[in-house]
């Protein structure tokens, strides 16, 4: 496709790094909206997204180097290049997961309250950041012969050239917007703090393990020549969401 979308002189726009800030933007707006409903402040959405915003990027960048190490080792700079695309979701959402609770309970905000306004707008964002990964060639697909299939001629494009794969960063932004609206759904019906949440976390790592099994591109070891690192990393954080949305279920918790 286009992984540059402009030149202009020595500067180059990168159309991965562009849509990957159109995202973060679009899940503030979101949020922000959200939040209006929620007794919670557009500088308070602001602020929690800059924390995940340094967190993710940074704990998305790294898994991504850990799993792909061979290509940097022999030049450490490209590592800083993630405008050349390269981001493992579930790196920067177990370091924003890390990193967000501290930050607020710092601010005394309650972490599933918050945690369930910000999570439509966390999948919307994600939709529109996968649009990058289509233009840059990252994440492809293995190859096929269905009528959907996509061929990247582009030569720095990170996919390879000229044969037909599945379109998997496409089912990626399709998965993600479905996910949108199903959480939107379930924030006017939820009985429980971090319903919403939980369930953002369940459906999109299901979704996400159907998707890997039509990737193509490298994703570090897999278990049993089956299961890759990111499943094994979505399945085991799915059943952990699991286990906490019962945990929460229970009588002595509710809506606050």
């Amino acid at each position: 496709m286009h992984p540059v979308l402009l030149h202009i002189g020595s500067f180059n726009l990168y159309t991965y790094g562009l849509f990957v800030a159109l995202g973060f933007m679009t899940a503030i707006w979101v949020s922000q909206k959200n939040a209006k409903s929620h007794g919670l402040s557009s500088e308070s959405i602001t602020d929690i997204f800059f924390v995940i915003l340094v967190s993710a990027l940074l704990g998305a960048r790294l898994l991504y180097v850990l799993i792909n190490f061979d290509g940097y080792k022999n030049n450490l700079l490209d590592i800083f290049k993630i405008w050349n695309g390269g981001l493992v979701f579930f790196g920067g959402f177990i370091a924003a997961v890390v990193a967000t609770p501290i930050y607020l309970r710092s601010k005394n905000l309650d972490f599933w309250k918050t945690a369930d306004i910000i999570s439509p707008g966390l999948a919307l964002g994600h939709a529109v950041g996968r649009i990058g990964c289509f233009f840059a060639g990252c994440c492809y697909g293995k190859e096929c012969d269905l009528p959907i299939a996509v061929k990247f001629t582009n030569p720095e494009s990170l996919a390879p050239i000229g044969v037909y794969l599945h379109p998997t960063q496409l089912y990626s932004v399709f998965s993600n917007l479905t996910l949108f609206f199903i959480l939107l759904w379930l924030q006017k019906r939820k009985k429980i703090n971090g319903m919403v949440f939980l369930s953002y976390i369940m459906l999109y790592s299901l979704f996400r393990s159907i998707v890997e099994f039509f990737r193509g591109d490298f994703r570090g070891d897999f278990f049993f020549e089956v299961v890759s690192m990111s499943q094994g990393i979505g399945l085991m954080v799915s059943l952990i969401a699991f286990i906490l949305l019962i945990k929460l279920s229970r009588p002595s918790h509710g809506p606050k």
